[in-house]
């Protein structure tokens, strides 16, 4: 009896830690206006949205430049990683939005730059177009912290 109810109590415990959710904001002008979160963290798993290459003033920083645009973005997914306790070791899979696949060649190389020896699933898929015309990627990535 003694070991079932170690067993519940610490099943509790378990599912109450897992149930814990921490959030991040940058306080993009989106956020408030779509309902999301740049990042949220359940448990030891990080889930960072999709993010673009925007500055700490919501500027587009390497406007016409995908390899700019890239680094720019993956800074930023950084930040937020770092704020719920994450790092770009940490993360599993990376999803790219880009609006034009020609461009491969650049968005890989600054992709590669950060993650080369990490080496987490990748997709990249070409999209229409982003919400903003000058925007060429935005990236999301999950994390699981050990």
């Amino acid at each position: 009896m003694a070991v079932s109810k170690h067993r519940a109590s610490t099943r509790k415990l378990l599912l109450t830690i897992m149930a814990e959710k921490q959030y991040y904001s940058t306080g993009t002008k989106w956020e408030p206006i779509v309902g999301y979160s740049r990042a949220i963290r359940l448990g030891s798993q990080v889930f960072v949205t999709g993010t673009t290459a925007t500055d700490d003033r919501g500027e587009i920083v390497g406007v016409g430049d995908a390899y700019a645009q890239t680094v720019q973005v993956i800074r930023n997914i950084e930040r937020a990683l770092a704020a719920l306790g994450a790092g770009l070791k940490d993360v599993v899979r990376t999803r790219m939005f880009v609006t034009d696949i020609a461009r491969w060649e650049e968005y890989g190389r600054a992709h590669g730059e950060f993650f080369r020896e990490i080496r987490p699933c990748a997709t990249m898929v070409e999209v229409r177009r982003l919400i903003d015309d000058r925007m060429l990627i935005e990236i999301e990535v999950d994390a699981v912290v050990e």
